[in-house]
């Protein structure tokens, strides 16, 4: 059982990490889809 419980702990980190990447990439593609509607640099 403390097995699992290590396990689930160690993996949970790359699934949180995962999703707060995924997170960055959607707000940066939907940023990087604004300014080229708007005709604008990204920066």
């Amino acid at each position: 059982m403390q097995t699992l419980i290590y396990g689930a702990y160690v993996l949970v980190w790359p699934a949180l990490t995962l999703g707060v990447l995924a997170l960055i990439c959607r707000a940066v593609w939907r940023d990087m889809r604004a300014a080229n509607k708007d005709d604008r640099d990204l920066v």
